[in-house]
C-alpha cells in the first residue's frame, strides 16, 4: 500500500549520515508516524521501543516499523519473510497487516508479541527454563531453515557464493579495522582456507540473538526482527546464538543444536568459527572482550571454547 505525496512529514534520510542525525529524534519523526498510523486505521499514541536499529513503535496490539530511504530495501524482506514463516514455526512470528511506503519511507504493521527481551530475563532465569527455552529455539532454526525462501524482488545477496568469497577476500582487513590484534589477523587467511564452507542454501534469520527473542514464564513467545534475513548456509544461522546468548555455555549450546538436529563435531565447531569471521556484522575484537578465550592463541581453540556443545 502507498500513498501520493501531499507534504513533506519526514525528515531526510537518504544515507546513514542522514538518518543518523534523526534516527532517535522523535520531534523529527512524530508528525510522519501519527500521519502514518491515522492512515492506517490505527488509533491510540505510539510508545517508541527503546532499542534497535529503526524507528519501531508499539500502539496497543500491534507494532509499526519503519525504513527510511536510506534503508528501503529491508522492507520488502522483512515483509516477505514474516509472510512466509508465519504460523509455520514453534517460536511464534508476528503476522503482518500492512506493509507498504508513505512519502519516501517504508512501513510494516504488524503482530505485537508477548513477553519481554530475553536478554533482559536471561540472568534470572534457572538452569531448567536455560535448557527449555535453548531446546525451544533449536526447534524453531529448524522449522525456519524448512520454509522455502520467498520470492523477494533484488533480495540481497541474490549470490550466496558470491557474498561469502567477498567476506573471504577482506576478512582480515574488516577485523583489522576493527582493532583485531595482528597476530590474530595474520592466522585468518589459513584458517578459512582450512574450512569447506559450501552447502545448499536455505531461509537465514542470521541475527538469532537474545534482543531478538521474546519470552515469558520460562518460554519463548516470540522471534523478531527478519529485516537482514538472507538465504544461504544453514550454519551461518547457528553464530548469533553462540556469540550473544550461550557465550561459551556448553550445556545450552549443545542443547539448542541437538534440538535443531545437528550432531556436534569438531568439523562443525570449525565451520561455526569461520562463520564467526565472515558474518556480515562480525566484530572478533568485541568478541574477543566478551567471550571466554583459551590460553592457546589460535581459531581452532577458539572453536573447541566457543562453540563447546
Amino acid at each position: 500500500m502507498s500513498w501520493e505525496n501531499t507534504a513533506t512529514l519526514w525528515p531526510d534520510a537518504e544515507d546513514e549520515e542522514d538518518f543518523d542525525l534523526v534516527a532517535r529524534d522523535e520531534e523529527a519523526l512524530g508528525p510522519g508516524v501519527r500521519t502514518l498510523l491515522d492512515r492506517l486505521g490505527v488509533p491510540g499514541p505510539p510508545a517508541r521501543f527503546p532499542t534497535g536499529s529503526l524507528p519501531v513503535y508499539a500502539i496497543g496490539d500491534v507494532v509499526l516499523k519503519l525504513y527510511p530511504p536510506v534503508h528501503a530495501e529491508e522492507r520488502p524482506v522483512e515483509a516477505g519473510v514474516l509472510a512466509a514463516v508465519h504460523g509455520r514455526l514453534p517460536v511464534p512470528t508476528p503476522g503482518v497487516h500492512a506493509s507498504g511506503e508513505f512519502e519516501g519511507w517504508g512501513y510494516v504493521l504488524m503482530d505485537r508479541l508477548p513477553g519481554e527481551p530475553l536478554s533482559r530475563a536471561w540472568p534470572r532465569l534457572g538452569e531448567g527454563e536455560r535448557d527449555r527455552i535453548a531446546e525451544q529455539l533449536g526447534e524453531g532454526i529448524a522449522a525456519l531453515h524448512a520454509v522455502p525462501p520467498p520470492a523477494v524482488e533484488d533480495w540481497w545477496p541474490q549470490d550466496w557464493d558470491e557474498f561469502v568469497a567477498d567476506q573471504v577476500a577482506g576478512c582480515a582487513g574488516r577485523h583489522r579495522a576493527l582493532g583485531l590484534a595482528p597476530a590474530w589477523a595474520a592466522q585468518i587467511p589459513e584458517f578459512l582456507a582450512s574450512v569447506p564452507l559450501t552447502a545448499p542454501a536455505v531461509l537465514l534469520h542470521t541475527e538469532i540473538m537474545d534482543e531478538h527473542l521474546l519470552v515469558r514464564d520460562g518460554r519463548l513467545t516470540g522471534l523478531v526482527d527478519f529485516e537482514p534475513a538472507m538465504r544461504g548456509a544453514a550454519d551461518y544461522d547457528f553464530v548469533a546464538p553462540a556469540v550473544f546468548l550461550a557465550r561459551g555455555d556448553a550445556r545450552v549450546y549443545g542443547r539448542l543444536l541437538r534440538a535443531y538436529g545437528i550432531r556436534p563435531d569438531g568439523d562443525l565447531r570449525r565451520r561455526l568459527m569461520a562463520w564467526t569471521l565472515l558474518h556480515y556484522y562480525s566484530n572478533l575484537p568485541a568478541y574477543l572482550e566478551r567471550l571466554p578465550v583459551p590460553a592457546a592463541p589460535t581459531f581452532d581453540a577458539l572453536a573447541e571454547r566457543w562453540f563447546a556443545m
